[in-house]
């Protein structure tokens, strides 16, 4: 494969999150509350796996849409201070990403959200992301217009993860020409019944052995699903934790479990990689406001390794 083989990409939309949290209930209509404590930070998706990888010590790379804007401003040093240093692919000046205001109690979350939606795939968009993903050892796959730089890099023996979201019109053939291209696919539980039709995790995963070789259901506090050579078992969760707030938590996942890909850790290993990041992730509000090291994530992943027998 042509390239330096050393980091990770991903294109996706940045997402700018405005945190309020110590709520005890939301406003109603013509009603102000103030909260007790308040976080700007960038939100989920493609930004915070990249992110929480460069934490890691893996290179990473992204190519988003960015504006002239106060929020794009902030996410552009967001990035740079992480060390994943942005690929503007918008060449405007308006705003191109996505802005969510969040209001957090202790029974739920309620959000309202402005953007753009997904990163435009402009021919000069599409040609771009290529040279910014070529040569990477592993990039994540989104929906939207970017499947023929999957393809291109699919062919070059870049490895492809697909991480989608969720979807109401998620299905087998809707998703098809997505499947057939990635390596791996990353969904929750819920994402997995939805897009195999099934009502198990089981049945889910026996449908995406199909697919792939080695399958992943996320099963949120009971750890995780694997399907193997058509063996399944399960990956527990790596930390007894109080969870204050899941977002971000499946790119914090994505992140372990792609370290574990870069250093061809075996298929077992890499999601209890991704169960101590995800993990992790939930003590804390947001997406990115705390985060295992790498010296933290192998020290934890040598000890339950040895608990769970893996």
């Amino acid at each position: 494969m042509a390239g330096n083989n050393n980091f990770v990409a991903g294109i996706g939309s940045t997402n700018v999150d405005l945190l309020y949290f110590g709520l005890e209930k939301l406003p109603n209509e013509g009603e102000e509350i103030y909260s007790k404590d308040f976080s700007l930070q960038l939100g989920g998706g493609v930004p915070a796996t990249l992110i929480n990888l460069a934490r890691l010590g893996i290179p990473s790379k992204i190519a988003t849409e960015l504006g002239r804007d106060m929020f794009s401003l902030f996410a552009t040093g967001e990035f740079e201070k992480a060390g994943v240093k942005p690929l503007n692919l918008y060449k405007g000046q308006d705003m191109r990403l996505n802005v969510t205001s969040a209001m957090i109690t202790p029974r739920d979350r309620t959000f309202i959200s402005y953007g753009n939606g997904n990163v435009e795939a402009t021919d000069e968009a599409l040609d771009e992301a290529y040279k910014m993903c070529h040569g990477a050892r592993i990039v994540i796959m989104q929906c939207g217009g970017f499947l023929p730089v999957y393809k291109k890099l699919k062919a070059e023996g870049t490895i492809l993860v697909f991480d989608c979201g969720w979807d109401e019109n998620m299905s087998l053939e809707a998703y098809q020409k997505y499947l057939d291209v990635a390596d791996y696919y990353t969904p929750n539980q819920k994402e997995a019944l939805k897009i195999t039709g099934t009502d198990t995790p089981e049945k889910a995963a026996k449908i995406l052995s199909n697919y792939f070789e080695n399958v992943v259901v996320k099963l949120d506090k009971d750890g995780c699903l694997g399907m193997q050579n058509g063996n399944s078992f399960i990956v527990p969760t790596a930390l007894n934790v109080e969870c204050v707030d899941s977002t971000g938590a499946g790119d914090a996942f994505l992140a372990g479990f792609i370290y574990g890909l870069f250093y061809d850790k075996p298929f077992a290993d890499c999601i209890l990689f991704g169960n101590i990041t995800g993990g992790k992730c939930v003590t804390e509000v947001g997406c990115l406001s705390t985060y295992v090291t790498e010296n933290e994530l192998l020290t934890r992943h040598k000890t339950l390794k040895n608990q769970m027998m893996l």
